[in-house]
């Protein structure tokens, strides 16, 4: 396939492509978190007044929901054209698509001015952001894997998987401005359309360079090997020759995505559930985590390559376990020295960033996409629909549960790490069935 060697240097067009992916990365949930961050002034805005807070508590969490429940489809739908016509029409579909659905949500009549209309819309234009995002994330593992030498492969797919925690990082700092600067009021009148279109004009900026940006060269290389009158079926050749490798990747993508829903995104509440804090010591505890976090994902990718996965992964999800219960045995005693144990919590969870760079080798270049996308969307919408609501439950009743369930959640990790030591070795990543 490309003719380049796996142990060549990386080149100052690999290295654009990894800034170009990883730019576009952290915008891309940035405006996924937006309905999180605002999911009660949205509901407010586009829902009739309750009562019962609790109501319009659920509603905002339902729009968050949707977009979990679209991603299984964007990514199955979109991630089979990206294996029949290219990497790159997609990518930039995906970001098109992004860029118009949250420009018109930004400019969308709420329902004091459109009744019912305007929830339907603003849903519909939700779900179809939700299955444009659910093909964005392993695109961009996929594009930046299918650029670089095999020898970077795990650093390059690590640093767009922390691009992302980068992306919640500036979340946190965006709407801990708008927040501070708003009235609640005012924030249902018109703030809340200010991060729709801060994200509509950040997605929108990556589009100005697509003139620069190359297909995928294994995918150039493997239509260039096939048959004029070959019929692409990338879902037929998944589900016949590689349904091994799709229960792998499901497994391999629970752990990310549990490790992020809990420690990144959920873990600031269920704590508030059963322990008391200072606020602004424990939100820079959080935010001081994810920097933390964003450094092990990167670390964890430096260290990491095709023939140590098995031993780092393990190693990796045991030191998580041990650290997750030492977080909350701290919780429980005194808390003082939160800083250090967030820290440390947030640089054992970036074990996830080496976890791209084994599903990018799990799936031949022909059906890749379709695979990950598969893998990644079908995992990430069980474990984003049912463990927030799960997990906030049994917290009230057993402080330690979100321990308990990344201790669960780890322990996969060590076996997967356990079954790629003992692998003879992984599929060359230029393989085409």
């Amino acid at each position: 396939m490309p003719s380049r060697s796996q142990y060549a240097l990386m080149s100052s067009k690999d290295k654009n492509i990894i800034l170009f992916i990883c730019f576009s990365s952290a915008v891309a949930f940035f405006d996924f978190l937006i309905y999180l961050y605002l999911s009660d002034i949205v509901a407010a805005a586009f829902f009739p007044a309750n009562i019962d807070p609790a109501v319009t508590k659920m509603q905002g969490l339902g729009l968050f929901v949707i977009g979990y429940l679209a991603r299984p489809l964007g990514g199955i739908l979109f991630g089979r054209y990206g294996d029949i016509k290219g990497r790159k029409p997609v990518l930039l579909t995906s970001m098109l698509v992004t860029v118009v659905t949250l420009l018109a949500m930004a400019l969308l009549p709420t329902y004091a001015e459109w009744g019912l209309l305007a929830p339907a819309l603003f849903i519909t234009l939700r779900f179809i952001q939700g299955m444009a995002f659910g093909l964005y994330t392993p695109l961009s593992w996929v594009f930046v894997a299918e650029h670089v030498p095999r020898l970077y492969l795990s650093v390059a797919c690590s640093y767009v998987t922390a691009s992302f925690y980068i992306g919640v990082l500036f979340s946190n700092a965006f709407f801990l401005w708008l927040t501070n600067s708003m009235t609640p009021g005012q924030l249902v009148d018109y703030g809340w359309r200010i991060p729709f279109m801060t994200g509509a004009v950040l997605s929108f900026l990556p589009l100005l360079a697509w003139r620069w940006i190359d297909e995928s060269p294994f995918f150039i290389e493997m239509k260039a090997s096939k048959p004029t009158d070959y019929v692409a079926k990338p879902f037929r050749l998944l589900f016949k020759h590689c349904k091994h490798s799709t229960f792998i990747g499901m497994v391999l993508t629970m752990l990310i995505s549990s490790i992020t829903t809990v420690i990144v995104l959920l873990l600031p509440d269920l704590i508030e559930l059963r322990f008391t804090l200072d606020d602004d010591l424990f939100g820079f505890s959080h935010s001081l985590g994810i920097v933390f976090m964003i450094l092990g994902c990167i670390f964890y990718g430096i260290i990491s390559n095709h023939q140590n996965f098995g031993k780092i992964l393990a190693i990796g999800s045991s030191l998580l376990i041990i650290q997750m219960f030492l977080f909350f045995y701290h919780l429980q005693s005194s808390g003082d020295y939160i800083l250090i144990m967030y820290s440390l919590l947030g640089f054992f969870a970036g074990i996830v960033g080496m976890v791209p760079a084994i599903l990018v080798q799990l799936f031949p270049t022909n059906v890749r996409l379709t695979g990950m996308a598969f893998c990644y969307n079908m995992a990430y919408g069980i474990v984003g629909v049912l463990v927030p609501f799960g997990l906030s439950y049994a917290t009230s009743y057993v402080s330690f549960s979100p321990a308990l369930y990344i201790a669960f959640i780890g322990f996969i990790g060590i076996i997967m790490g356990i079954y790629f030591y003992n692998l003879p070795e992984f599929k060359k990543i230029d393989e085409v069935i």
